[in-house]
């Protein structure tokens, strides 16, 4: 005779609760879905369908060997039998994770509203201060008419026809293990149990139609492209008043002609002439802060020098200094020259310049 104490790997003075837990492990480790031993499956559910029936455990533990598993009770539980009953409490987070179902969804889950994302542009000098933007979003918002609730004003509300007012329902899942009963979300009430007598003639009994909110949203200093800002309840408005989703906005920073960014420093290429490059001299470059900032070229520099600004590029998203701002210089080369310049220029060729 099985000892069905040390098939499922417990003592005999093992709680029902540890008794579901071993099985639990076993039934994961050896289902035959899962690449496990199918006898072996078999025989760790004679071994649970035995030991977490008080009854049964009872019979099993007075007679020990002599005891059979036939004695007043179905033993029709074998793999691919018919006319199998599960309960339902024990075998659920077993059928869930197998195939797929199992516990029942809240009804909150439901009633929730569609999370948002969308796109904002900013251009470059915006970044550099804190900055408030408002706009108008398209979207599901509460019905004002019900205040959300999908009822008519003034209406009553009766029971769910469809589950009683239980606000669940009650399926019978068929399974080579067997069938089962299993509960989920009214589908008609949606897990609330009742219904108005008559529904909102605006929304039509969901709480909810489209229509636009005006937003308001604060951007800080130095975000940069894809970063994204959370709204918490700016999404989709719930069903009959459930919670509203949320609002993603992604940022996306516009390129600028003069300015090229990489991460919080900025770049740009000057272009100077042969004469500043050959003699120094002292420039004006722009900014992002549309102040110009003078620049000292030293005498001899060669095109594609790059000088270092110090404190001038974008301020750090973590809100501590700035990035650097890096000038590279480009010797521009004239494609025209007047008479005069042509002789000058001949000049300095017979000086070997």
């Amino acid at each position: 005779m099985k000892d069905f104490y040390q098939i499922l790997g417990v003592s005999k003075d093992a709680s029902n609760e540890e008794i579901k837990k071993a099985y639990r492990k076993l039934a994961h480790q050896y289902h035959p879905d899962k690449g496990g031993d199918e006898s072996k499956f078999k025989e760790i559910n004679e071994a649970y369908q035995t030991l977490s029936n008080n009854e049964k455990k009872s019979q099993y533990d007075q007679f020990g060997k002599t005891f059979d598993n036939n004695a007043g009770f179905n033993n029709d539980w074998a793999w691919g039998g018919s006319g199998n009953n599960f309960d339902s409490d024990n075998l659920e987070d077993l059928f869930e994770n197998f195939f797929g179902f199992g516990k029942s969804s809240a009804k909150n889950d439901l009633k929730k509203g569609k999370d948002i994302e969308i796109e904002m542009e900013l251009s470059l000098e915006s970044i550099l201060n804190n900055q408030t933007k408002e706009f108008s979003l398209s979207k599901q918002i509460e019905c004002s008419r019900c205040q959300g609730i999908g009822a008519e004003p003034g209406t009553k509300t009766k029971e769910c026809f469809t589950c009683r007012g239980k606000g669940q329902v009650q399926k019978i899942i068929r399974t080579p293990l067997g069938s089962f009963t299993t509960k989920s979300v009214c589908p008609e009430c949606g897990g609330e149990g009742f219904r108005p007598e008559k529904v909102c003639n605006v929304c039509k009994g969901t709480g909810r139609i489209k229509g636009q909110e005006n937003i308001k949203i604060s951007i800080p200093f130095g975000v940069d492209t894809n970063q994204i800002i959370k709204i918490v309840g700016k999404g989709e408005a719930g069903r009959k008043k459930g919670e509203a989703g949320d609002l993603y906005i992604r940022i996306i920073i516009k390129k600028h002609p003069l300015f090229k960014r990489e991460g919080d420093d900025l770049y740009l290429i000057k272009d100077i002439s042969f004469s500043q490059a050959a003699l120094g001299d002292e420039i004006e470059i722009p900014t992002l802060e549309n102040k110009n900032i003078l620049l000292k070229i030293p005498c001899g520099v060669e095109s594609g020098k790059v000088f270092r600004i110090s404190g001038k590029g974008i301020p750090h998203f973590s809100g501590y200094g700035k990035g650097n701002f890096y000038v590279k210089v480009d010797i521009k080369t004239p494609k025209k020259l007047s008479k005069k310049q042509k002789e000058l220029f001949e000049q300095l060729k017979k000086e070997e310049l």
